[in-house]
């Protein structure tokens, strides 16, 4: 009973930790799109991955040295809560005066809460590590149930800005999501100080240099090394761009005739988070796969299954719309998206441990984080933002038809980029002999949970 008391309190914080995302992550870039700032869309966007770089990092060590993780995880939580508030008002206030929302006024703000935000998710990790530990309890058989509650809420999160309403409209096209998402955060900062201590190492050694990984940097020396981590920067450039666009994208149906009066009644056209939410619980369930693909197909394999997932993942965008069939090809690459993220975040991470020694496991695998999360991520959103989507859909004096042929062509570029990407992977990459570790990671790779929703 005690053991499940601490895992419930921990599951708690694992919902309200990526609830706190869920409720504007995926519905920002439309709600943004159709009030002013649609070519200004990727910074908001870009700045998760480029805040990402650092501040993790800087709020690590202040973790580990000074003030406890859960004290940390609070304040932390307690700052993004109220700067994510204050984006809420300025949005508010912004279209209540000018009638669209003024880049200058929301972004510093935004900025300021997702740099408060991004360490948390570490963080938390770092609390129910700490936790279980303290209670005798296993990291690797207890956790993994634990964290699937982060992606239930990241869930109940989409769904409940989808389809709750705020005045005449839905919180998802309103400054209300970023209210909820502030709210949420307020109260996991409560929450936070009635979880067990988290005792500080005060003599801890690691640099500034060690949790940026840096210095594994070094294994840029390991030819084999090096291009796995090229081509994790080169993945990672297509982790954000469904986030910011997708919603965008599937309500813009919503403003065509023939798709607002069509299947449904234009039902999914006008509910784009509920199915873009499809995404999250496919990646909830394709982790289960992963110990199955793994055994069969080893990590390139699977890795290779990823890099087509993502092909696949932007083709079915490119051809899809919200009536029939044309619905079923966007329900199809929410699905897909399980295998995109999953497939190659896991494996990925368990070929990072296969190839490093002990001392360089945690650095490396910080080294892999910051090449997919961080600078490929940042790159191929202000990229995707500002070369393709601005161009093709977001240029002055477009049509609503050449807008959509806009969206089509886009998504399709991105599948181009994709298919390349894995190409080049097939041919370059040299799949890992088994050094012995081999069959223990994949026997528990079922007990790794995705870094991301």
């Amino acid at each position: 009973m005690k053991n499940l008391n601490t895992k419930v309190r921990l599951a708690t914080m694992n919902f309200l930790e990526f609830a706190v995302w869920g409720a504007y992550l995926i519905s920002m870039g439309m709600y943004l799109a159709t009030n002013g700032l649609g070519p200004d869309v990727f910074w908001f966007y870009t700045v998760q991955g480029l805040v990402s770089i650092l501040m993790p990092a800087l709020i690590g060590i202040v973790a580990d040295r000074w003030i406890p993780a859960q004290m940390t995880l609070s304040l932390c939580h307690l700052l993004a809560g109220a700067f994510m508030i204050a984006t809420g008002f300025m949005a508010f206030r912004d279209l209540s005066v000018y009638g669209t929302i003024h880049f200058n006024d929301v972004f510093p703000l935004y900025t300021a809460s997702v740099a408060f935000f991004m360490p948390t998710i570490g963080l938390s990790n770092s609390v129910a590590f700490n936790v279980l530990e303290q209670k005798g309890m296993s990291t690797v058989t207890d956790f993994p149930p634990i964290r699937v509650f982060g992606t239930v809420g990241f869930i109940c999160a989409e769904l409940f800005v989808n389809f709750v309403a705020v005045g005449d409209t839905t919180i998802q096209h309103s400054a209300a999501q970023f209210y909820t998402s502030g709210i949420l955060s307020l109260l996991l900062a409560a929450y936070c100080l009635t979880l067990p201590k988290c005792p500080c190492k005060p003599n801890a050694s690691k640099s500034l240099a060690d949790a940026l990984g840096i210095k594994a940097f070094r294994l840029f020396r390991r030819k084999e090394m090096a291009i796995f981590f090229i081509f994790s920067m080169l993945l990672g450039v297509s982790l954000q761009i469904t986030n910011s666009y997708g919603s965008d994208f599937i309500y813009f149906f919503s403003k065509l005739e023939e798709y607002s009066q069509g299947f449904m009644d234009g039902w999914w056209a006008n509910n784009p988070t509920f199915l873009i939410s499809i995404s999250q619980g496919a990646e909830a369930l394709c982790i289960l796969m992963i110990p199955f693909c793994l055994k069969r197909f080893g990590i390139k394999g699977v890795m290779l299954m990823a890099m087509f997932a993502w092909v696949l993942r932007f083709g079915l965008f490119g051809i899809g719309n919200t009536n029939f069939p044309g619905v079923s090809f966007l329900i199809l690459s929410c699905i897909v998206y399980g295998v995109a993220f999953d497939f190659f975040n896991v494996s990925g991470g368990i070929y990072v441990d296969q190839q490093t020694e002990p001392a360089q496991r945690s650095s490396a695998q910080g080294l892999f984080m910051l090449m997919t999360n961080g600078i490929g991520a940042s790159i191929g959103t202000i990229i995707a933002g500002s070369c393709v989507v601005n161009h093709f859909v977001k240029a002055p004096g477009l049509s609503l038809e050449q807008q959509l042929t806009g969206w089509h062509t886009s998504w399709l570029i991105f599948a181009a980029y994709a298919l390349v990407v894995a190409i080049l992977f097939m041919i370059i990459f040299r799949a890992p002999k088994d050094n012995g570790e081999t069959k223990k990671q994949i026997e528990q790779a079922e007990e790794i949970p995705a870094e991301n929703i």
